[in-house]
């Protein structure tokens, strides 16, 4: 793929702008991982509920995604963009001002970020729409990488947290918002072509089609996964490897960033190789790495010389073995999962390119109810067994079942659309 061939096939600004809006709004969608720690603390929310306080914003995205999905196909992604933008601003600074009292009000805090993570339905519709078939691989993946903002939650949330209070980081987060929207604003513009309006028939008509079905399962495993992971490892690395809140914020960072950066990855290699042949290496990668960290033992407690902290336990520096462990097999993990995240919708666009808004809803709102059922069931493991082997070992058997369904469509898919596609299926 030539560079310049690639800038002149669409609009780098929307590309851009698609990319930082995600960023940030993904950041938003995902801090109630790194900040639970400290709100539940002060709450008094029992370990197994925490689990499930930092799902709802994940299913609520799921939701808000079909929602934003048909909204930018009638009135624009711009428009969408910049009203939902200015709806999670508004929440923040409320919280910022007021606090949070109750865990009622924290519940009602992750069904208004959801619409933060509803983004994705926004952004990479509108950076996919620009570009030819041949790119999709690539465009979908430089967007979809915005979901590095977990990263960004994870290192700066839990360290400003102990510095001055939960409270203030809402304000903290509010600034790149605002930052993020103006920039938007001025740069971003919707394809030109005429958007075919989606109603609820076009969902019932694409829900129709068993590929989308295929789509939806195999986004709830790569997108769930990262998504899941990313909210429920800092609980988990506090509860499991008791280390402090900003160590289990550095180590979520350190697992994150590898499906982060490496989704424009997995979207180039789908582009040059197959989505379906390099979705099978991934599906059997990840399903390894939940199966080896379900036998990872329990970590040492931490010595009371370290317990000087607001969430105390362990150091960054100071981790025993294990938890580095525990840290190499999640990095290796969310790796494959990032770049599944770009296979999948390397094939997307050239199945539905018609209906893209519409599929990427469904695709977000299946990946956002696996991340929610990956936290949740992290959460009643917990409950059942003071422990997550039984979480993740289930979570071990889902990336099999995907490998089995791509065995089961490849060959329809490349004899089919993928024929005609001109692209690599």
């Amino acid at each position: 793929m030539r560079f310049k061939e690639f800038k002149e096939a669409g609009h780098w600004p929307t590309l851009l702008s698609a990319f930082l809006y995600f960023d940030v709004s993904f950041m938003v969608w995902v801090m109630l991982g790194p900040l639970s720690l400290y709100i539940t603390k002060d709450l008094g929310i029992p370990v197994s509920e925490k689990f499930t306080i930092v799902a709802i914003p994940i299913l609520s995205g799921a939701g808000f995604r079909l929602i934003l999905g048909s909204l930018a196909d009638h009135w624009g992604a711009k428009i969408t963009g910049i009203l939902a933008q200015l709806l999670v601003i508004a929440g923040m600074v409320y919280v910022f001002l007021f606090g949070l009292h109750s865990k009622l009000e924290l519940e009602l805090l992750g069904l208004l970020l959801g619409v933060a993570g509803a983004s994705f339905a926004v952004a990479l519709p509108q950076a996919s729409r620009w570009y030819p078939p041949k790119f999709q691989g690539v465009v979908m993946g430089i967007a979809g990488a915005g979901n590095m903002g977990v990263v960004l939650d994870s290192m700066i949330v839990p360290v400003l947290a102990e510095k001055f209070g939960w409270q203030p980081v809402f304000g903290f987060l509010a600034i790149p918002l605002v930052a993020v929207l103006i920039l938007y604003i001025i740069l971003v513009k919707d394809a030109p072509g005429q958007r075919a309006p989606v109603t609820w028939s076009n969902y019932a008509t694409v829900l129709k089609d068993s590929d989308s079905w295929w789509f939806m399962f195999f986004y709830s495993i790569t997108f769930g996964g990262f998504v899941g992971l990313g909210n429920a490892l800092p609980l988990y690395f506090t509860n499991w490897y008791h280390v402090s809140g900003v160590a289990a914020g550095l180590m979520a960072a350190i697992v994150v960033f590898a499906g982060s950066m490496f989704r424009p990855l997995g979207g180039y290699l789908a582009d040059r190789m197959g989505g379906i042949r390099i979705l099978q290496f991934l599906f059997f990668a990840v399903s390894i790495c939940y199966l080896a960290i379900s036998f990872m033992p329990e970590g040492p407690l931490a010595p009371a010389a370290l317990a000087d902290a607001k969430v105390a336990g362990w150091g960054f520096l100071e981790l025993p073995p294990i938890a580095w462990g525990a840290v190499a097999i999640f990095f290796f993990g969310t790796l494959a999962l990032g770049m599944g995240n770009g296979s999948v919708f390397q094939l997307v666009p050239l199945r539905f390119r018609q209906e893209i808004g519409v599929v990427t809803g469904l695709g977000g709102c299946a990946g956002g109810v696996g991340g929610f059922f990956l936290a949740k069931t992290l959460g009643i493991s917990w409950e059942l067994q003071h422990g997550f082997s039984l979480g993740f070992s289930v979570f071990a058997l889902l990336p099999l079942l995907g490998l089995g369904g791509l065995v089961m469509v490849k060959r329809r898919w490349r004899t089919t659309w993928g024929a005609v596609s001109g692209a690599r299926v």
